[in-house]
């Protein structure tokens, strides 16, 4: 439950507080929220299977943002980034869903 209480807070000062992103970190943003967002849904399905560790939540959230912060800085490099960035959203967008069909059918039993 932590987890859905820390992706909630965090929304509610997103929208009152309005925080300003610098232009060189535009681009990046996106996927950390992607990677962040699926770390998260992670963690719900892990709770909800019994299996939930703090730690495991802490090395994915960090390593999803990393690892896809990277793989668009190198995109950028080589004058694809939009490409990867789109393909990053995509494969941790099939991650989320997954982990909300779960979430789902633990819920609901459907």
């Amino acid at each position: 439950m932590i987890p859905a209480i820390g992706l909630v807070v965090g929304i509610v000062l997103g929208l009152f507080l309005h925080p300003d992103v610098p232009l060189w970190l535009q681009p990046y943003l996106p996927v950390a929220v992607i990677a962040a967002l699926d770390a998260v849904f992670g963690a719900v399905r892990a709770m909800l299977d019994g299996i939930f560790s703090d730690k495991v939540f802490v090395v994915s959230l960090l390593s999803n943002v990393v690892v896809a912060a990277l793989i668009v800085f190198m995109g950028d490099q080589l004058g694809v980034g939009s490409q990867l960035s789109t393909a990053v959203v995509v494969v941790l967008g099939l991650r989320i869903f997954s982990n909300v069909a779960a979430i789902r059918r633990h819920l609901f039993h459907a």
